[in-house]
């Protein structure tokens, strides 16, 4: 990775790349932002483009693709069956995982299903350091549950430790004694999700297998973030600065059994799939992928995109790469912390994350205050967030709420995607939104799904605030959208 410093000593990231295709973005006035959340139910997954200008709810299937990734687009095989673009992604996975075998899925999350369908049954326990959305609902849906074993660290948003994604091994250990024979495998999500991308180090992810292995049991990796996890075990972790991404990628790989992923994160591109060892394991899951994806050799993914996912797993493994989103994001997580707004620390990957507990505290939690805050920035400066918190769980069998360990607005920086002007842009309104905190309000279900709810549930105020803080907008903003 080239390290480049400013001769007037501002510490800023330097983008590696160089933009030849853009695309518009429209900033709509503030009144029609209020309508806009509004009429998506103050959902922001519902949230029309045409009224978003910085999309910050995901990287997922968003990052930018290099020029190396559209050439190889043009040389796809579309064969049904045989496809020399199978072949080549399938060897790319064995060149940086040592897998021999590959299960493709048109996304990570059904790559997931295929693993709770063969894994899971009524009774089942899955160990993981902590749950993603999909990943709980597959396994809850058969009848499993999920224990999340998280180190003390993980949960406490403000932090200087470097890998609060670990798991906890006593934790670990204990379970796996008193619960082993319901355990079919455990769960190691590389970049923790739903705590703000917080990484696992590499010494946690071989204790953690072979703990397992101790007991017999499987190990399986969702690589979806991986990219960020290993440029933070790079650069954070002593014992790995020696060590190349590729070197700290098959060390990883090699104690795996299982590893899954999303390219929508992983690769930036289209598709996901599942890579293993043991033909054995394979065999197991194959029948499942022609019966609801696609033909083995490509599983519901476009070719075009396999080709594209087999460059973008070969530039995952550039350290110039992969370190442009976590730099990114350190330096809005950074410049946010100057301005005494509350966010999770270390910054992470994926993106900043705003701790909406501390943000408006006013909030209680049964009114979703990182949703609450999700509606506000949004109206405060068009940026669409995703809310990590208590809408994105789901109630607990007798209909009570289950409240969220933390809550959390996330702010996805899309690999490649933005400016340094567009971050800062987004640092200055969510400095103004914080300064006028005490207006934002809870919201309440009116459409409440009874799973994955985040995804198309409906909610409205608990009181008119949202008016209010169009009006304080205008006031300081007089001539300003």
């Amino acid at each position: 990775m080239a390290d480049i410093s400013f001769y007037t000593g501002e510490d800023i990231p330097l983008e590696l790349h160089k933009v030849r295709i853009v695309q518009k973005l429209d900033l709509v006035p503030v009144e029609r932002r209020a309508e806009a959340i509004r009429e998506a139910g103050n959902n922001t997954f519902l949230l029309k483009n045409k009224d978003i200008f910085l999309d910050m709810l995901t990287d997922s299937g968003v990052n930018a693709m290099s020029d190396r990734q559209l050439a190889a687009m043009m040389i796809a095989d579309d064969s049904y069956a045989g496809s020399a673009t199978f072949t080549r992604l399938e060897n790319k996975l064995e060149e940086i995982f040592g897998t021999k075998y590959f299960l493709p899925s048109h996304q990570g999350r059904a790559a997931e299903n295929i693993l709770a369908m063969t894994f899971v049954e009524k009774g089942s326990i899955i160990p993981m350091n902590y749950h993603f959305t999909t990943t709980k609902a597959h396994i809850t849906r058969l009848g499993g549950s999920v224990v999340e074993l998280i180190t003390d660290e993980g949960v406490r948003l403000t932090s200087d430790n470097p890998f609060k994604g670990n798991f906890d091994l006593e934790k670990l250990e204990d379970l796996m004694k008193k619960e082993g024979k319901r355990i079919p495998f455990v769960r190691i999500e590389a970049g923790t999700n739903l705590i703000g991308g917080q990484p696992l180090s590499l010494e946690n992810i071989i204790s953690v297998a072979d703990i397992a292995h101790k007991y017999k049991k499987l190990v399986v990796l969702d690589a979806s973030l991986l990219q960020d996890n290993l440029y933070f075990i790079k650069t954070r972790e002593e014992s790995a600065k020696g060590l190349s991404i590729k070197d700290i990628t098959k060390k990883i790989a090699e104690k795996m059994d299982i590893i899954y992923f999303s390219a929508r994160k992983l690769g930036f591109a289209r598709g996901g799939g599942i890579s293993l060892h043991d033909r054995n394991l394979y065999l197991k899951m194959r029948e499942l992928v022609p019966m609801f994806e696609g033909f083995l050799t490509y599983g519901g993914m476009s070719v075009r995109e396999m080709e594209a996912m087999t460059v973008g797993l070969d530039e995952t493994m550039d350290e110039s790469v992969i370190s442009q989103g976590p730099l990114f994001i350190k330096y809005m997580t950074d410049e946010l912390v100057k301005l005494g707004v509350p966010v999770v620390t270390p910054a992470g990957g994926l993106g900043c994350h705003l701790d909406a507990s501390r943000f408006i505290p006013h909030v209680r939690q049964e009114e979703y205050p990182a949703g609450a805050l999700a509606a506000a920035l949004y109206i405060a400066g068009g940026i669409r967030g995703m809310e990590r918190g208590t809408i994105s769980e789901q109630r607990e069998e007798d209909g009570s709420e289950h409240l969220a360990s933390v809550e959390l607005l996330r702010l996805a920086l899309p690999r490649r995607v933005f400016t340094l002007s567009q971050v800062k842009y987004a640092v200055d309104r969510i400095k103004w939104l914080y300064d006028h905190r005490d207006i934002v309000g809870g919201l309440r279900f009116v459409e409440e799904p009874s799973s994955l709810r985040f995804f198309f549930g409906r909610l409205e105020e608990t009181s008119p605030w949202q008016d209010k803080l169009v009006k304080a907008f205008r006031e300081d903003f007089k001539d300003s959208l």
